[in-house]
């Protein structure tokens, strides 16, 4: 990616959070119909804490993301860094949480592929097919305090 690109999207990305986190949600709390929460997770090589709007599934307790990045051709930094932490914290509203978060592969990443995400976010398949890559999926799970 270009870096004017690049800027673009950083500068696009710290207005969506900032509008979240004044508005609790109320404004970028979805996005093609799917909600969207905030993570916040340590930079793997930095340890600084980056914040992203990201849409969710609610499922089994937690919480399913995906690294679609919109049908870019990488995972986002963000999907990265998750796996590096292993947990992160999210804003979903005005609801603040801890979650630690797993990254499954193989045969369980493909159905939680195919019988939350596809199942209620068809379009996804198409970020898929753009991308030219297997998208990561998260699940996150709310720590128990």
């Amino acid at each position: 990616m270009n870096p004017i690109m690049k800027k673009a999207m950083r500068a696009g990305n710290a207005i969506a959070v900032s509008l979240y986190r004044r508005t609790n949600g109320r404004i970028g709390g979805t996005a093609r119909g799917t909600p969207v929460l905030l993570l916040t997770v340590a930079g793997r090589k930095s340890g600084t804490p980056h914040t992203v709007p990201i849409s969710y599934f609610e499922y089994d307790g937690g919480y399913l993301v995906t690294g679609s990045a919109g049908g870019m051709k990488d995972d986002p930094q963000w999907i990265r860094n998750l796996k590096a932490a292993g947990w992160a914290h999210i804003q979903i509203g005005s609801k603040a949480l801890e979650v630690d978060a797993y990254i499954p592969n193989g045969s369980e990443r493909e159905e939680l592929w195919r019988e939350v995400v596809l199942a209620r976010a068809p379009f996804f398949a198409k970020y898929q097919e753009k991308s030219g890559r297997l998208i990561s999926v998260a699940m996150l799970v709310p720590r128990l305090v």
